[in-house]
């Protein structure tokens, strides 16, 4: 069955699409942490869909909400009120941490940052936005212009003019030798001579993950933001944090990837998890931003009551059932295997993340030689013993490992136990 529905994957779908694994599985249904193919295979899933079916498949309470607005009207649109868009929009606002804040809600997290960027160069007047290295923001023809990943790069053409800041992706920059002190001052003094060599007049923004998803979970040091956002607000620049994948309390320490780092941004976006797979993303900004634009403006999906109610039932789970609390506790369990790992396998040169979004970077043993043929041996292997991961980094070399947020212990033992499995059939 999975042979033949990717023939027709192939005579349909466009030729830059590809499905993991050298045998593409179909998921055919889904409960809580657990995934079936057409084939009746049972897998764990530690990847929920790129982050994005956040706290389990088939949720109770999300597909209670679900079918519960289905019977009502699936599309009004905001041209007209609807009682879950605003409830949405209302919860997180609260919880966004940002001052008069507004919430403006898209289908898609690409469609937020591209957003986030008209309201910085509107706001500022200026089409010079700022973006750090080894970054993603998505696929649209904005979003690409202040993507630095040259994998996911699909075009150099825009009409933004981005300068790339050093970031989070320590390991191979040239910094790295540095504590997290030392490297935080560092990048700050490059934004700086940035600024000053390369600006002309007002820059609009930055826009930062505060662990870089795509880029493969690369993580920062606390307050590494912090220290850059100060010298923006000295000279009036606006800070963004993407939040498309950090977001929801995935970090285990914070709700917010922001709040490592002892600020409050002028705008954040978010998607994925939200909506727990239901197509949901938006951008909170203060007020006084979003007044910049003064024609209609609207999205014709975002907000949609149906993927409202899926996203209100999702935030209030994650809340009420302290799933932040269990992404750290499990995160730590996860971590604990992977620090194993990275210490006992020298083609592994690193373990990083922070709660249930953790990541191991593969290597040429002993060197920062980039092996991503080790890391796709080790994802089938991971399939063979019954886990799903996803793949990322700069060169295909790194493994994402993002359980559910209500993944309990038991189900962790058994993806650890599986990790270890995997990496032993690899040299």
């Amino acid at each position: 069955m999975n042979a033949k529905l990717l023939e027709r994957y192939r005579n349909v779908l466009p030729g830059f699409l590809s499905p993991y694994y050298a045998e593409p599985i179909e998921i055919d249904r889904g409960e809580g942490s657990w995934v079936f193919d057409g084939e009746g295979n049972k897998y764990l899933d530690f990847f929920g869909g790129v982050l994005t079916t956040m706290i389990g498949h088939n949720h109770p309470r999300v597909t209670a909400a679900i079918q519960e607005q289905a019977g009502k009207v699936l599309h009004t649109s905001t041209l007209y009120l609807s009682e879950p868009m605003i409830a949405l929009a209302e919860r997180i606002a609260g919880l966004s941490g940002i001052p008069n804040p507004r919430v403006f809600l898209t289908p898609s997290g690409t469609e937020a940052n591209d957003t986030a960027i008209l309201l910085a160069t509107s706001y500022r007047k200026s089409n010079q936005m700022l973006a750090m290295r080894n970054s993603y923001h998505g696929r649209s023809f904005t979003a690409q212009a202040i993507t630095s990943h040259t994998s996911w790069g699909a075009t150099s053409h825009s009409g933004l003019k981005v300068t790339f800041v050093q970031g989070p992706y320590r390991l191979r920059s040239p910094f790295r030798d540095l504590d997290g002190d030392a490297y935080t001052k560092a990048c700050t003094e490059d934004l700086l001579q940035l600024l000053d060599m390369t600006g002309a007049g007002d820059v609009a923004g930055l826009i930062a993950e505060p662990i870089q998803g795509v880029g493969g979970f690369a993580t920062p040091p606390d307050g590494f933001f912090g220290s850059m956002k100060k010298e923006l607000d000295n000279r009036g620049i606006l800070y963004i944090s993407d939040e498309v994948q950090t977001g929801w309390g995935r970090t285990g320490e914070h709700f917010w990837g922001y709040q490592a780092h002892d600020i409050v941004p002028d705008m954040l976006t978010f998607a994925k998890g939200v909506g727990n797979g239901i197509t949901l993303a938006g951008i909170v900004a203060r007020a006084e931003i979003f007044e910049t634009i003064n024609v209609a403006h609207f999205s014709t999906f975002g907000g949609n009551p149906l993927s409202s109610a899926a996203g209100l039932a999702t935030i209030n789970e994650v809340v009420e059932q302290d799933l932040q609390g269990n992404a750290l506790r499990r995160g730590q369990q996860l971590r604990a295997v992977m620090d194993e790992l990275a210490e006992t396998h020298d083609w592994i040169v690193e373990a990083r993340g922070r709660g249930l979004m953790q990541a191991i970077e593969t290597v040429e043993p002993n060197t920062l030689q980039p092996s991503a043929d080790r890391s796709v041996a080790f994802m089938e292997a991971c399939k063979a013993e019954g886990l799903l991961i996803g793949k990322g980094g700069l060169y295909g070399n790194v493994l994402r490992i993002t359980p559910m947020l209500n993944v309990t212990e038991d189900e962790m033992t058994i993806g650890t136990d599986a990790l270890k499995a995997a990496a032993s059939k690899i040299t």
